[in-house]
């Protein structure tokens, strides 16, 4: 574990779309978790990324009853990938841990990244037994395989939707700059290893979602999603 627990400073957020019937549960559920670590300070950040529902209201309303609970109010919908840079770039700690909103990783399972996390600069998840249908299964194997291949990342997962990133990773790579989803984590990681960051990997179960709409599926996302991996690799590199 990280040596000195209580003294260090976790920045947690949600990326989170249209998850009005999750995300009070979400952020309560991550609190509950936090408050049992010991540590000197934390923040939970849902970035709400220009949902039409009451996700903000949601998220408001916990704010005024928790100091450690901030919203990042995006006034349009511009991608997960946007989401996450926001996340990322506004977290106050030089511990920041993101994971999804929609209910399908157990938060409790960031006591395992918090253990790695002396060990790499950035712990990714790998899904255990991946709960989503077979397409994005098959789809999400394909990624990993070429996003391993093309930009020599040497991971499980590349994009399970739970990390943990050292503020330094974010200080000395060049700034982010994919806007969807699916490019966002390959950005990240192989940045990273190319400025010779280092990289550890945990296992997280992995959930049906309960409630609301699961995005990103579309076919011609997707293949999109595989059109600039390929544009990613040919500019990096």
């Amino acid at each position: 574990m990280v040596k000195g627990t209580g003294n260090l400073e976790l920045s947690v957020f949600f990326p989170a779309y249209n998850e009005e019937e999750n995300i009070k549960s979400t952020v309560e559920k991550a609190i509950s978790v936090l408050e049992t670590l010991n540590l000197k300070s934390y923040e939970v950040m849902v970035v709400n990324d220009g949902s039409t529902d009451g996700t903000a209201r949601e998220v408001e309303s916990l704010e005024k009853k928790d100091k450690h609970v901030r919203l990042i109010n995006r006034a349009q919908n511009g991608g997960y990938g946007e989401a996450l840079k926001d996340g990322l770039y506004n977290a106050k700690y030089d511990y920041i841990v993101f994971t999804d909103s929609d209910g399908q990783f157990d938060f409790s399972e960031v006591k395992k990244f918090i253990d790695k996390a002396d060990k790499a600069d950035i712990v990714a998840g790998y899904r255990i037994n991946r709960s989503d249908p077979p397409i994005r299964v098959l789809m999400g194997w394909v990624w990993t395989m070429l996003g391993n291949l093309l930009l020599g990342i040497g991971v499980r997962d590349v994009d399970c939707a739970f990390k943990l990133v050292k503020r330094q990773v974010l200080d000395q790579i060049p700034r982010l700059e994919s806007g969807r989803g699916g490019m966002i984590s390959p950005e990240l990681l192989a940045k990273a290893k190319m400025r010779g960051f280092t990289i550890t990997e945990v296992g997280v179960n992995h959930f049906p979602r309960q409630a609301g709409r699961q995005t990103g599926a579309d076919i011609k996302v997707m293949v999109r999603s595989f059109v600039d991996l390929f544009r990613l690799w040919r500019n990096i590199k």
